[in-house]
């Protein structure tokens, strides 16, 4: 009988914690994070990393609608978008010192305006000032293939990298240029 109460009194235990765990993560976000690195080769570290959110076109119009044209947009969803350059690179011709900065963006229908800002920790873009930009570049804008979540790759060019923002069907490709 004893051991009966007890296995009731565990079945209970254990129920509660399953629901105080199953409210904790009722509120996901829709937009999880992702990381992306670029590798000179398989076995090497890390040149360059990028930590953004990914959001879901889910139906809407994107570019000029969720994302206004002429306005500054912090890449991707939630937390800025972050991209950390291990070594000194040239960003779309601009040389900037290896360490952390946050992506921004200004885009308009045929090209966009790239902006890496020395201001990290950042939430949207509300905190956004020009006086932390440590480069401004102009890149054009590409179509392509549909994309449901927003996404940032790398296509490898030998010395050099393309870094690739891509959702919907509107891509943008910045060259990067890794200094060694």
């Amino acid at each position: 009988m004893k051991r009966i109460y007890i296995n009731i009194v565990f079945i209970f235990a254990l129920s509660l914690c399953v629901n105080v765990n199953a409210q904790d993560f009722k509120d996901l976000d829709t937009s999880p994070h992702d990381i992306v690195y670029f590798r000179t080769n398989k076995i090497s570290p890390p040149t360059i990393k990028v930590l953004y959110g990914r959001p879901k076109k889910n139906g809407r119009e994107i570019f000029g609608e969720v994302i206004p044209y002429g306005k500054i947009w912090r890449v991707g969803a939630n937390e800025a978008t972050e991209v950390v350059f291990y070594q000194d690179v040239v960003f779309g011709g601009t040389q900037v010192k290896a360490g952390t900065y946050v992506l921004y963006a200004i885009p308009h229908k045929n090209e966009w305006t790239l902006i890496l800002s020395s201001q990290i920790d950042v939430w949207e873009t509300s905190e956004y000032e020009k006086k932390y930009d440590v480069a401004r570049i102009t890149a054009k804008v590409s179509k392509a293939e549909f994309l449901e979540a927003f996404s940032i790759g790398f296509k490898d060019k030998g010395k050099h990298v393309n870094m690739v923002l891509a959702w919907d069907t509107t891509r943008i490709t910045t060259p990067i240029k890794i200094i060694l």
